[in-house]
């Protein structure tokens, strides 16, 4: 599914517009963003939690090459789905 589509389809269940759909999923992904960037996680509960995991820095290769090069320590978004989520889609 496409972000058009999704748009499309939280308008139909909810009764927006797909336009006022389209002003949610910004405010929702924008709140999400900042929300992490700022160090806070966000548990919506029976859905999931998003957080930010640190990756350590580390050895990797340059796989053209072979050649060894140092990858530094970064920040990665996390999702974990809640368990009425993982009910929902296993059941």
């Amino acid at each position: 599914m496409i972000k058009k589509e999704f748009l499309k389809k939280i308008a139909e269940k909810s009764g927006l517009s797909e336009k006022e759909a389209d002003l949610f999923y910004r405010a929702f992904t924008e709140t999400v963003i900042e929300t992490l960037k700022d160090g806070e996680k966000i548990q919506l509960v029976g859905f999931g939690t998003f957080e930010i995991g640190e990756r350590a820095a580390r050895e990797g290769r340059n796989p053209q090459t072979g050649e060894s090069i140092q990858i530094g320590a970064s920040k990665a978004p996390r999702f974990k789905a809640g368990k009425a989520f993982k009910d929902a889609v296993n059941g």
